[in-house]
This record gives C-alpha cells, sequence and structure tokens, in this order.
C-alpha cells in the first residue's frame, strides 16, 4: 500500500479506520433492502437446480488469509458417469446465465462483508492455489480486502487479460481513497443496470497461469536486447 504520508489525512483515516465501519453500514442496509430479491433466487435456484442452492469456495483475501466465498449456484453438477468432463460455460444453466448477467449470483457475498472477508470494493478474490504464481507486484493486491467489485471490474472485467487485471488491482491499492471507492460503487451500479436489459452472456474467468520459462526467458531476451540497442 502506498506510503501514509502521501495520502491526505482524511483519506488516510477512511483506508485505516473508517472503510471497514462504510462496509459494515452500507452492507447491512443492502442486506435488508435486497433480503426479498435474494429470497426469490434462492427459491429459482432451489426449484431449478435443486440443492445445494449456495456455491461454496476457498478464496485469498488480506494478507493471503484463506476464506469461504458464497455465492448463489450457477452451474449443474458434473455427471459422474460422463466420460468426458463438461465445461464451466457447458455447465451453466439458463437460470445460472440470468442471474451472472445480472450478478445477482453475488449477492451471497454480502454476508462475505459483513464477517470482515471482504470489502465492498477491493480486488476481486482469486483462488488459493494461484499464490506462488503471483510475481511480487502482483501480490500486492492482498494488502486490502478483496471486493464485491472493483476498479478492474468497471474497466472490463473477465474481458482483460490477467496481467491487466493485475495493473488496476496494484493501481487502486496506491489510489484507495473514499472517492475512488464511491466512483467504483456508482459506475458498478450503472454498469449492473445496463446489463438488466442485455442479453449478451457473462464472461467466464480463465485460470491464472503464468508465464512459462521459455516465455520468460524470451522476454527477458528481449528486454536485455532492447538495453543493448539502447546503449
Amino acid at each position: 500500500m502506498a506510503s501514509p504520508t502521501k495520502r491526505p489525512l482524511f483519506t488516510q483515516i477512511y483506508v485505516y479506520h473508517g472503510k471497514r465501519l462504510f462496509d459494515f453500514v452500507l452492507a447491512s442496509g443492502l442486506f435488508i433492502v435486497f433480503s426479498p430479491l435474494t429470497l426469490i433466487c434462492a427459491l429459482a435456484i432451489r426449484l431449478a437446480m435443486g440443492r445445494p442452492i449456495l456455491f461454496q469456495q476457498q478464496r485469498t483475501g488480506r494478507g493471503g488469509a484463506i476464506f469461504t466465498i458464497y455465492k448463489f449456484r450457477t452451474m449443474r453438477a458434473d455427471d459422474p458417469s460422463a466420460n468426458q468432463p463438461l465445461s464451466d460455460s457447458e455447465r451453466i444453466t439458463p437460470l445460472g446465465h440470468r442471474l451472472r448477467r445480472m450478478h445477482l449470483d453475488e449477492l451471497p457475498q454480502l454476508i462475505n462483508i459483513l464477517r470482515g472477508d471482504m470489502s465492498l470494493v477491493g480486488p476481486r478474490p482469486l483462488l488459493p492455489q494461484y499464490l506462488d504464481r503471483y510475481t511480487a507486484i502482483q501480490a500486492r493486491r492482498h494488502e486490502v480486502r478483496p471486493g464485491l467489485t472493483g476498479w478492474a471490474q468497471i474497466h472490463g472485467a473477465n474481458q482483460l487479460s490477467w496481467d491487466e487485471k493485475f495493473q488496476l488491482d496494484v493501481w487502486y491499492v496506491d489510489n484507495l481513497s473514499l472517492r475512488v471507492d464511491l466512483n467504483i460503487l456508482w459506475r458498478t451500479f450503472l454498469i449492473a443496470l445496463r446489463s438488466v436489459f442485455s442479453s449478451r452472456p457473462e464472461a467466464l474467468a480463465s485460470e491464472f497461469k503464468p508465464p512459462t520459462m521459455s516465455e520468460s526467458d524470451r522476454a527477458s531476451g528481449d528486454a536485455t536486447s532492447k538495453q543493448m540497442g539502447d546503449r
């Protein structure tokens, strides 16, 4: 995180004390307001896909701590008798597509925010197996709580490359403030509102894989060649 001396006093107070209070108060209100919609989504999933209603998975939080994230289930279970496992895109049900497109599958994460696992705004929480794949700069995304939405989400989300996402995540860590958070929340609201009238399916995230050794060597060689050419 950026040095406290580089932040205005009000921003320092927000980052280190006010953000958690802001999250708790706003998430509590959203939890109450969206309770009827949450119940409707849960009932629809129960009728269309059966149990379980919630999808639970281990994710990485602030400081590398592992927590359980909650989402509404949007995929059918794998068929153990099938010779070839279905891809995620093939397992998503029609109801799941609607929930994802309108971001309603994320509603149970308000529980994670109230528990302190997550924040309303921050880098999206990723899988624990990615921890040893980050560069030192990419790992800085864990200096703050992961968020329900974030700077990368309002700039393309899964349409971005992993490297682009991580650059935006680190930018957020260094520029975190109440103004930035309010801007992200407002733009997230507009994106979610537009998605209600959109028929385009939600893009799925691919697995994060670090550059292979050959790719790293090639990049290093290109950089060295450029440095030699600049001399």
